[in-house]
């Protein structure tokens, strides 16, 4: 009996040590049940993104309607009844600048409008202009001699041939469970995007290419939106520096990959080509500082801790920003007024921070950091860092942290569109796995699954992340981000889904929520150390 008993008492045991660790993580269910009721029934996640959208439009940082943005997002704040709501300057950043009118059209050897989009930081035309077309493509500056003194009063038709080829696939993706099982498998040393060098090389040669074509006075440049776009979807971004003293001097539009590839073709037949082009923009130099919109709602018995949620409030230009970031913005904001209309008192204060200067490199968001949380030392010797923040920028030294950033528990953030969420990227923070596990289980009937181990970048979380701060971007699906709205003319309201949004404003308000009533802030994980800084080569 007693062997037996001995037996049944060590079963026991081993019972309870097998039970996930998620279990031990209180959930507040009436209150989830609370906030899902609210963001399902009554939200106005909609109404902030037809007044974000709609009314305002673009927001490219430095124009007048990031100003409007600013504005009206701290003014919506105010009006939900949070605190201290105010924009924040940093800087300085540069020149604004904002496009006012755009026509295009071939006028030989037949008459047709065009789809173009003025390049950002890029100037008008002065007026009318017609010209002959050129065909220029250069791989490397050495490239550039074979047109010298051949294109003065051309208009140069830029790059490597547009390759168009049939839509055989709907753009429009979720992710299924193989899709989410690999999100969900770590990937240690694996770094994604384009390398710091190439990155380097590709600013370089452009800078080359604005020189060399203000030196030959070519009337102006044209280049295609990018490989397989089509459709008429046009993806365009900048065409010259932001930077006081660096505005490149020659007027730059992005073409529909049809019509561009239409042009590039009667050349290489060599057909004349003449086209009338007619571009307004206005450059703004009288404020060189930018804004972040920042509100809380104040903590109770812990109010000294924060948990802060944000998005990037910045867009491109040929949009009007609305998967990218504005469904960010409005699900924060959204989330902000669940928890205000529900009267929640949260134990630690919660702050939202909307963010500017995301699309030339976090650097809003980097800026605030830096101001409250800590910062690497500047890399001033460095032309391309001088003036910059450098938190992403682990050659500048050490972070030195403030007292402030003890007092941070996590960042929330959104930036990947429209689509649901299905999880999180943990960023290597091994210690919040279970409790996110805890915190997710609510949501499986809403396709919430996925917690992964891996780093995610590109989002303003890695300013936060930077200095210690854990700091989280959500996984979500991309419907039709990548191939349709990513800094693309398509990138408007009518993309946005209601329900996704509604159902990540559901899960952010949660999500932030626990943070803020959770006895312990939520573990941490080492700060990155330095890199040494490296040799500049030739490119």
């Amino acid at each position: 009996m007693k062997k037996r008993f001995a037996a049944y008492v060590c079963s026991v045991v081993i019972v309870l040590f097998a039970v996930p660790s998620w279990s031990q993580e209180k959930v507040d269910l009436e209150t989830i049940t609370r906030i899902r009721y609210e963001g399902f029934h009554n939200s106005k996640v909609m109404d902030f993104a037809t007044g974000l959208m709609d009314s305002i439009g673009e927001r490219l940082t430095g124009s007048p309607n990031m100003k409007r943005a600013n504005e009206w997002t701290r003014d919506q704040l105010t009006a939900m009844g949070l605190s201290n709501a105010h924009l924040e300057a940093w800087g300085p950043f540069g020149r604004g600048w904002a496009n006012q009118y755009v026509n295009a059209r071939m006028t030989s050897p037949d008459i047709t409008p065009l789809i173009v989009y003025a390049k950002a930081w890029t100037p008008g035309t002065n007026g009318v202009v017609t010209g002959k077309c050129v065909r220029v493509n250069v791989e490397d500056k050495k490239d550039f001699e074979k047109y010298r003194r051949k294109l003065a009063g051309m208009i140069v038709i830029f790059g490597p041939d547009g390759d168009v080829k049939p839509i055989t696939e709907a753009p429009f993706k979720r992710e299924s469970d193989d899709d989410l099982a690999k999100i969900g498998e770590y990937e240690p040393g694996i770094e994604h995007g384009v390398p710091p060098a190439e990155i380097r090389k590709r600013r370089q040669l452009m800078k080359d290419a604005n020189q060399f074509f203000a030196e030959e006075k070519v009337l102006a440049v044209i280049d295609h939106s990018r490989q397989n776009s089509g459709g008429g979807t046009v993806f365009v971004q900048s065409g010259g520096s932001y930077k006081i003293g660096e505005t490149t001097t020659v007027p730059q539009l992005t073409m529909a990959l049809e019509q561009w590839a239409r042009i590039a073709r009667l050349l290489q037949q060599k057909k004349d080509v003449t086209l009338e082009l007619n571009v307004v923009n206005n450059f703004y130099d009288d404020d060189p500082m930018q804004y972040d919109t920042i509100a809380e709602i104040p903590g109770t018995d812990k109010k000294d801790e924060v948990v802060m949620l944000g998005a990037h409030l910045d867009s491109w230009h040929a949009g009007t920003g609305a998967t990218d970031n504005g469904a960010g913005t409005i699900v924060m904001m959204e989330a902000m007024r669940i928890l205000k209309a529900l009267d929640i008192k949260p134990r630690r204060t919660i702050r939202i921070g909307l963010w500017s200067g995301e699309e030339q490199g976090l650097l809003g968001s980097q800026y605030y950091v830096e101001q409250h949380f800590g910062s690497r030392p500047h890399m001033d010797d460095d032309p391309d860092m001088k003036g910059q923040p450098t938190l992403l920028r682990r050659q500048a030294g050490p972070v030195t942290v403030k007292p402030e950033q003890a007092k941070v528990s996590a960042y929330f953030n959104v930036d990947n569109g429209t689509g649901k969420i299905r999880g999180v990227y943990l960023q290597e923070n091994e210690s919040v796995a279970p409790i996110f596990e805890a915190w997710m289980k609510p949501f499986k009937d809403l396709g919430m699954t996925t917690l992964t181990m891996r780093n995610t970048g590109g989002t303003d979380h890695q300013s936060f992340d930077a200095v210690g701060i854990p700091a989280f971007q959500f996984i979500q699906d991309p419907i039709e981000y990548e191939t349709r709205t990513h800094h693309s003319n398509m990138d408007v309201y009518d993309r946005l889904l209601p329900e996704d949004l509604k159902q990540i404003s559901v899960i952010v308000t949660s999500f932030v929520y626990e943070t803020a009533m959770r006895e312990q802030m939520l573990p941490r994980k080492p700060i990155e150390k330095p890199l040494p800084r490296e040799e500049k080569k030739d490119e």
